[in-house]
């Protein structure tokens, strides 16, 4: 789970997976034959709406009907009702129309955690502490403000503007903008760095129609810093484009390897052979995995492993070998029907069970968890009757995920009980965002760059002090930190860097004690 909650401007969509669909079929355009029975659905509705006892809005009727039926097909066949289609598409679409901000709820108002970089807010000046009190004259503030709100009031079209009231600290009148909307961009790839002298890190959030550009220009940066090995970290990676996985995995892979194929009653197999192109195609790398990865993750790392290219390491993944095709209806809405299974170059679907109910596929990771498996490798559960052997000889396993080559147990100590309850009561989150704002030029002084703060700031005793402090004034008098608390430290140094320079601070610093990265690192320089 992040240790950070941030919501990025007009991005409203939920925590959840994304997993693959086709990228590579165009969007279907299915005419309906009809049969005997083809009136059946519209008569009941037509019934139901003339005779049932109170009004019923027939459109939400259809829906909840349609997505019914979907569900009775299999987990991922979906319905996207009209109010859900941008949110649904945006973070695969690798952008989205709103004013370019970070922001995050704080005290009953919003504080602009940070202005996207290139985007409208940025462009005109708005800064990291600002708060936003009044949205189109009215004010917007006070503890009935939620998350939704702030995203109705100020997403919309590109080319449309909004005009908002901002505080700065040091400034007393409110500063006035009017923000033209536009196009923001989402990126799919949140980090990569040199973890250790020859060592890349890259972490994908998702696979995404910009994601292998990003790729690209990330690997090129890397190369120049003197990368020579890669840690690819796809670790609640929930996929995406089937296209986006193929072109990241043709990276790692000498030309004519097997990277996936797909296959379906209606449509028949259709293989895809990494290709001449790729610039990482001898070098050491791993791929880290765990439960959250998915889908399009699992292609890529089922392809590396299959061919015996990398070592993936980590936790048995989610288990999704399903492909959706996407058709959008005529309303707005759309249907994303699963059309083919896909096949790692073993020959092996890694598609977990799914012939109880939904609520026992969705949980599942939670099963793993009461079994013990995310604590175990000799928990693992696997399929013998789907058994398969790459090039070199490894056994693997089809029907319900990718099983790492090594394996690295969740972390349940990391951090101390303290610690875990006051990240979980946003006390952190506010305390380090407060404390940065009003610091901010002192820092930023100080520290010019996020490797500079990374390498030399440490939590100092005053500051554990005014945390103490901060607590009281909330009123929360049963919790009194002394830093001695494990993880304390590394949470408010990771917070307080994120608040600075984003990213860039963030995940650097929390992945000092990351087991599963500590172990890549060991594997690659030889020390397994």
């Amino acid at each position: 789970m992040p240790l950070y909650f941030a919501l990025v401007l007009a991005f409203g969509v939920g925590v959840g997976y994304y997993f693959t669909f086709n990228a590579d079929l165009n969007t279907t355009q299915t005419v309906f034959h009809k049969k005997s029975n083809s009136n059946k659905l519209n008569n009941l509705l037509d019934y139901i709406e003339a005779q049932y006892v109170d009004t019923v809005n027939r459109m939400q009727l259809e829906n909840k009907t349609i997505a019914s039926m979907l569900k009775s097909l299999d987990p991922h066949s979906d319905f996207i009702p009209v109010s859900e289609f941008s949110a649904v598409n945006e973070p695969l679409e690798g952008n989205f129309d709103g004013v370019g901000i970070e922001f995050n709820i704080i005290n009953d108002t919003i504080r602009v955690i940070n202005p996207i970089i290139g985007g409208p807010s940025e462009k005109l000046g708005i800064k990291a502490g600002d708060k936003i009190i009044q949205v189109e004259g009215k004010v917007i503030t006070g503890k009935k403000i939620t998350n939704k709100d702030v995203f109705d009031k100020l997403r919309g079209k590109s080319g449309s503007t909004v005009s908002v009231s901002i505080l700065r600290a040091g400034i007393k009148k409110p500063i006035d903008f009017k923000i033209t909307r536009g196009k923001i961009p989402l990126y799919s790839l949140d980090i990569a760095y040199i973890v250790k002298p020859g060592i890349g890190y890259m972490k994908i959030s998702r696979f995404a129609s910009t994601t292998y550009d990003e790729f690209l220009s990330s690997f090129n940066a890397l190369s120049k810093l003197g990368m020579k090995k890669l840690i690819l970290d796809l670790r609640g990676n929930g996929g995406g484009f089937l296209k986006t996985a193929v072109e990241l995995a043709d990276e790692f892979l000498m030309e004519g390897l097997q990277i996936v194929y797909t296959e379906g009653k209606a449509h028949p197999k259709k293989v895809y052979n990494a290709s001449s192109r790729g610039g990482f195609e001898k070098n050491e790398m791993v791929v880290l995995i765990d439960e959250g990865s998915a889908s399009a993750s699992e292609i890529v790392a089922g392809a590396l492993q299959d061919n015996d290219r990398a070592t993936i390491i980590g936790r048995r993944s989610f288990g999704k070998g399903l492909v959706q095709d996407q058709i959008d209806l005529s309303d707005g809405s759309a249907v994303r029907l699963t059309i083919a299974r896909y096949y790692t170059p073993t020959g092996r679907c890694i598609q977990k069970p799914y012939n109880k109910s939904l609520d026992d596929y969705y949980n599942e990771e939670y099963t793993r968890f009461e079994h013990g498996e995310l604590y175990n490798v000799d928990s693992i559960k696997v399929d013998k009757t789907k058994q398969y052997k790459t090039p070199g000889g490894k056994i693997v396993y089809g029907g319900g995920g990718i099983v790492p080559d090594i394996f690295v147990p969740l972390d349940s100590v990391k951090y101390s009980p303290i610690v875990n309850r006051l990240f979980y009561s946003g006390a952190l989150n506010a305390f380090s965002f407060e404390f940065t704002d009003k610091n901010r030029n002192a820092f930023l002084n100080k520290y010019k760059t996020a490797a500079d703060f990374i390498s030399n700031y440490k939590i100092a005793k005053n500051e554990i002090v005014e945390f103490n402090n901060y607590l009281l004034s909330k009123k929360i008098n049963n919790i009194h930190v002394d830093g001695n608390e494990k993880g304390f430290d590394q949470i408010l140094k990771a917070l307080i860097g994120r608040n600075l320079f984003d990213k860039d601070a963030y995940y650097p610093i929390l992945n000092q004690t990351d087991n599963s990265i500590l172990k890549a690192i060991s594997v690659l320089n030889g020390k397994n």
